[in-house]
């Protein structure tokens, strides 16, 4: 079965190149085109669609606006993004999106894309709904050689910060992404994250221990199947807090279970 796929640019000479390399796939049978969101939702409604490759930037809906929409659908039709901007990987997985391409386009990268679009076309359809994905479900789109990569928040280690950009330890390796290490960490701190130095955001279950060290005090990570364990600094004003987490409050558990019984 092939594939019925909307392109929507607002920039004809992209709109074109997109809709050309899209139309050369095997997998394509038929493209149809849009220059903004408005007219990408009549085609929609007059065409049953199974992918929208979309651009991010463009007047009106923007993208990511146009895929929040299409993501209530009752059939919402695949999202792949396709543009210049490097920094909206997390926006685009937000909203649902299955890949991420980055202009200018490589033939093959589209291909990999048309074969995700594919393959999750002919996937049977989920058991449980999205909304009861749990919690540690949650994943940072990294892009490495021009693959993008979905890392599992559960599988990092700790987190570095590299200026505006962090650095993820994770089973699959270190990657660098372009998130401030201040938004992982307020969006990770409920789910076993602490940040113990302006620098260092660590995963409580991967630590093996507090020492100290000179003036100051370390924590000890321990290996994830990917880096070495090893020692970070903590900061003399998270200390405490860090010591509750690791300490008093798992204490405080188990004497209310023994309460209970």
């Amino acid at each position: 079965m092939t594939l019925t796929v909307l392109a929507v640019d607002d920039e004809r000479p992209a709109l074109d190149e997109l809709a050309y390399l899209l139309d050369r796939h095997p997998e394509i049978g038929q493209v149809y085109q849009a220059g903004d969101a408005t007219h990408a939702l009549r085609e929609l409604n007059d065409h049953a669609i199974d992918a929208v490759f979309l651009d991010i930037n463009m007047p009106g809906l923007s993208g990511i606006e146009l895929a929040t929409v299409l993501g209530k659908l009752s059939a919402p039709p695949a999202v792949v993004f396709v543009t210049a901007h490097d920094d909206r990987a997390v926006d685009a997985f937000e909203v649902g999106a299955l890949d991420y391409l980055l202009k200018p386009l490589r033939t093959e990268r589209l291909a990999q894309a048309v074969e995700r679009v594919a393959a999750a076309r002919s996937a049977p359809a989920p058991e449980t709904p999205a909304e009861t994905t749990r919690p540690d479900d949650d994943v940072i789109p990294v892009e490495l050689g021009g693959v993008t990569s979905l890392v599992r928040r559960d599988s990092i280690s700790w987190v570095e910060a590299v200026g505006d950009y962090a650095r993820l330890h994770s089973v699959q390796g270190a990657h660098l992404v372009r998130i401030p290490l201040s938004v992982l960490e307020s969006r990770w701190q409920d789910h076993g994250f602490a940040r113990v130095h302006r620098s260092y955001l660590v995963a409580l279950p991967m630590v093996t221990g507090l020492r100290t060290a000179g003036s100051g005090t370390v924590v000890c990570v321990r290996a994830n199947g990917a880096s070495e364990a090893t020692e970070l600094p903590v900061s003399r004003r998270q200390v405490r807090e860090l010591k509750d987490r690791l300490i008093r409050d798992p204490m405080r558990s188990y004497r209310s279970g023994d309460d209970r019984g």
